[in-house]
């Protein structure tokens, strides 16, 4: 017995031990410029030490029932959240202290409660005279005063941005309170929802196709690919932001009501009822940001292996209906709202927005020029190689596999003992579901904007993130007890790389804005002067 408890106490010493360690280098860092980089290597040993192989954390299921581990991965999460979401008041032109025309959202409310549909700016006719407003360069020459980003029709302002937020959040919290929802407050109500979104997600997938995934595995990852699908709204919270993360967290529910309802529930009502609330949830990221709303794709192939488990019947036909119900009437509602707006049940604003570029006469074409361009950019919007510079942050932005190469792991895809998984769970239309939502995307990014910025990758990272998840799960559950723990290391390496990336992404975006701060940081963080 005394061997088998020293056996069992010795990683809880070595915990101990570099955890003593992190915490007091951490502690002399501020009186000791010398050794400011030591807490962050004491934390790294700690980390991988946590990690290898043979690590404990490989060997406990992640549907083993214990409440210490419940308790943890509920820790875990609120970290996760908080590291996400406390950054975002930090900079005055995103934290409502300078909002320029980044509070559209309280103004929209405003604009409802006065029952109006448009901006009364009083300014509006600054426009007028001009032959064609929405030439960035004829304003210019011009001089004249307009608003920024937002959309232009007969004379009026609107907004552009998707108005569901302002329903969800902003309306009722205005009538509630009496007050305005500082915009970068309802990013992060939205990426906590993301957050707990993914984690609840993956431990459903987990359950369902592979409950002896490991507890560090289905952590490493949730935290991962979270952070990596929201890192850049915590750089610029307010408007841009608030519209992907709204989208973010109503699209993650959304899928995962819909998992349950084909592969997580047997009772045909119960399947019907998730189905329902999926197609809610689902139907409101179109007046969030349409083009993450086209991962409502999914439904497709998720439909297909549903309608495969039964008999279809006229009655189920009709079920069928009623959980679709939900997308006629938001989608009717919406038509209405935008036909108010510029006569149009089609027309979103994105036509009338005033940018940087002229964007009225963007058409949906598919001539040679056209799909070339698509081409072109959908292969640099995954695959562009990633730069590196030798001063703090070091990256800079990249495609989405070389700015997160964990999403390599993807790859598992093609593997003999993947594939008959993938056929054997009925999981292959969704894993070519989601790699096809991330296509349509891409496409509808590339055709509707002057060029690709980096927080449009937001609108595919959460696909990606789900799919190499699913894959990595299959790979393991039919890997050997020694191969599983070097591909759990290797896995959950990956995720603390991940982590990295996104913090040091975050300080490259930071940095446009607050160089400054951001040396400062560096600094800090390398031991500089």
């Amino acid at each position: 017995m005394k061997n088998k408890s020293s056996k069992h106490l010795k990683p809880v010493y070595i915990y101990c031990v570099l955890g003593a360690v992190a915490l007091l280098t951490l502690v002399l860092s501020f009186f000791w410029d010398a050794i400011k980089s030591v807490p962050f290597l004491s934390f790294a040993v700690l980390v991988v030490y946590a990690c290898r192989p043979g690590s404990q954390m490989h060997q406990v299921s992640v549907h083993d029932s214990n409440l210490w581990k419940r308790i943890l991965t509920v820790l875990i999460a609120a970290v996760t959240i908080a590291l996400c979401v406390l950054p975002m008041s930090l900079f005055p032109l995103w934290n409502s202290e300078n909002p320029g025309h980044r509070n559209q959202y309280e103004l929209m409310a405003e604009a409802f409660l006065d029952g109006r549909l448009d901006f009364a700016y009083g300014d509006e006719d600054a426009l007028a005279d001009l032959e064609n407003p929405y030439d960035p360069e004829e304003r210019k020459e011009a001089g004249v005063k307009y608003h920024w980003d937002h959309a232009y029709y007969n004379g009026k302002y609107y907004m552009y941005f998707g108005v569901v937020p302002v329903l969800l959040v902003f309306l009722p919290y205005r009538v509630l309170t009496g007050t305005s929802l500082t915009t970068y407050h309802a990013t992060q109500f939205f990426v906590t929802l993301t957050v707990i979104g993914i984690f609840v997600l993956f431990h459903l997938l987990s359950k369902l196709f592979f409950k002896k995934l490991s507890y560090g595995v289905y952590i490493g990852l949730s935290v991962a690919f979270s952070v990596m699908s929201v890192w850049y709204a915590s750089a610029e919270p307010a408007l841009y932001c608030t519209a992907i993360t709204a989208a973010l967290a109503l699209e993650t529910w959304s899928l995962y009501f819909f998992v349950r309802s084909v592969w997580g529930e047997q009772r045909e009502n119960r399947q019907i009822l998730f189905a329902g609330i999926g197609a809610l949830l689902g139907a409101l990221v179109f007046g969030c940001r349409p083009p993450i709303a086209l991962a409502n794709i999914l439904v497709l192939p998720m439909l297909y292996v549903f309608i495969r488990q039964r008999k279809f019947t006229a009655k189920l036909l009709g079920k069928l209906v009623l959980a679709a119900l939900p997308y006629a009437v938001v989608a009717i509602a919406l038509m209405l709202y935008n036909h108010a707006r510029f006569d149009d049940p089609f027309e979103f604003g994105q036509a009338y927005q005033l940018t940087v570029a002229d964007q009225s006469n963007y058409k949906f074409t598919l001539d040679s020029d056209t799909v070339l361009n698509i081409f072109n950019n959908t292969a640099e919007n995954f695959f562009g190689l990633a730069g590196m510079t030798s001063a703090f942050p070091y990256l800079r932005h990249g495609g989405v596999f070389f700015n997160f190469p964990i999403l390599f792991l993807m790859l598992a895809a093609f593997k003999t003992s993947v594939r008959k998984e993938l056929r054997q769970t009925n999981l292959r239309p969704l894993v070519i579901g989601l790699i096809v939502a991330m296509l349509l995307i891409t496409a509808l990014d590339i055709m509707w904007t002057p060029y690709l910025l980096e927080r449009y990758r937001m609108d595919i990272y959460f696909l990606a993130g789900i799919a190499c998840f699913i894959l990595v799960g299959l790979w393991l559950k039919n890997s050997s007890a020694q191969n599983r723990g070097r591909i759990s290391f290797a896995v959950m390496t990956l995720c603390g790389l991940t982590v990295i990336s996104c913090f040091l992404f975050f300080m490259r975006t930071a940095s446009v804005y607050y160089s400054g701060w951001v040396e400062n940081i560096g600094k800090l963080l390398t031991g500089g002067a």
